[in-house]
This record gives C-alpha cells, sequence and structure tokens, in this order.
C-alpha cells in the first residue's frame, strides 16, 4: 500500500507542529513514531488538548476528503516523531496491481471513524461533568476500565491533562491533592493507583 500510494514519510522534533489549524489536507497521516498532541488554542492564546496521537494510528483523516475544509485543530509533536503521509485520492483509487489491500484499508478507515466518534463522545461525557472532581472521576475511571486495572498510566502531564479535561490546573491539583488524603489515589507524574470505588480492579 506504501508503494502504491507513493506514502511519504517525515521526521518531527519535539513541539513541532505537524498540521496547522486553518490548513487545507489530501493526505491521511499515520504516527510511526512518537506521540502527537491534537490541540485548539482560541484567539487569546488558551490552549486545550482535544486528544492524543498513539502509535500506529491515523489522524487528519476527517479533513483528507474532497469538500471537508480546514483543519479546526493544531497537531504538535509531544515528542520526536515519525509520521507517514498518504495521498487520500491515491488510497480511495483503484490499483492498477492486483492489490486486494486498498479495500481491506477502506474498512479499516470507515473502523477508525467510528473509534473516533466512540472516543468522542467519551471525552463529552468527561467534560460534561460539573465540578473537577468529577471530571477527574470521570476520566480515570474511563482509563482504568480501558486498561483493566486500577493501575494505570496516563498519557498527559498535569497540565497537559488539566487543558483536556478543560480545567484550571491550579484547582486540578488541588482537588487531586484532597483525593490522595482520601485515599482514593495515590500519583506520581502520569502515573495512578485508584483505590476504593476503583478495588474491583486490584
Amino acid at each position: 500500500m506504501l508503494i502504491c500510494t507513493d506514502a511519504r514519510k517525515k521526521n518531527y522534533v519535539s513541539g513541532e507542529y505537524i498540521l496547522r489549524r486553518g490548513d487545507t489536507v489530501q493526505e491521511i497521516s499515520i504516527l510511526a513514531e512518537g506521540r502527537l498532541y491534537i490541540q485548539r488554542e482560541d484567539y487569546w492564546g488558551n490552549r486545550s488538548i482535544v486528544s492524543d496521537v498513539r502509535i500506529g494510528e491515523v489522524f487528519g483523516e476527517s479533513y483528507a476528503f474532497p469538500e471537508s475544509g480546514e483543519l479546526m485543530n493544531d497537531v504538535v509533536a509531544a515528542e520526536n516523531s515519525v509520521v507517514i503521509f498518504i495521498d487520500c485520492h491515491k488510497l480511495l483509487s483503484p490499483c492498477s496491481l492486483p492489490c486486494p489491500f486498498h479495500s481491506t484499508v477502506i474498512r479499516n478507515l470507515v473502523s477508525i471513524l467510528a473509534g473516533k466518534n466512540r472516543m468522542l463522545v467519551r471525552k463529552i461525557g468527561h467534560l460534561s461533568e460539573r465540578t473537577t472532581r468529577e471530571k477527574l472521576l470521570s476520566y480515570l475511571s474511563d482509563e482504568a476500565l480501558g486498561q483493566k486495572s486500577g493501575s494505570i498510566d496516563i498519557p498527559f502531564s498535569r497540565q497537559q491533562l488539566a487543558d483536556y479535561l478543560a480545567v484550571d490546573r491550579s484547582a486540578m491539583s488541588k482537588e487531586l491533592g484532597k483525593m490522595r488524603d482520601e485515599g482514593l489515589l495515590e500519583t506520581h507524574k502520569n502515573h495512578f493507583e485508584l483505590f476504593s470505588v476503583f478495588q474491583e480492579f486490584s
């Protein structure tokens, strides 16, 4: 497929932008190495993280098709990363070679889009909670269920988690301290040990 679609590969250093809001794209992108953040910045410079991109995941596909419009978010490297770009038109065009992979990739792409919709529904669920504590509990519970453990690692630093949940970092840190004092959790950097209501996973 990489040969059929004339795919290209590019390296990025931590903090470098892969795509910017307002760009128009005709390529579907796959993260081969590293980690990326999809983020949004408002007129006043306030930043929020929409989602993270992990190795093997696809991004930009919603904007790569005709009439999709301009990008609404930035994509930035959270660490040194390698991205593969695949031309959308060549991906969807019939292959001149006896190659069964086009139909498989298209099926997978539909599955990816459905998965991203589910991810956005989960995030809306976190953000719809009223308090900082409720947002934290909703997010941590979801991660614990997904990782099937009360001992979890999250893909965000403290500031990035605050940006993701759209809460003030100092208020979030204060709430995490309260939750620790109440015996709900222990945390070190991006590692969390969840207790009490999460005991069933231990």
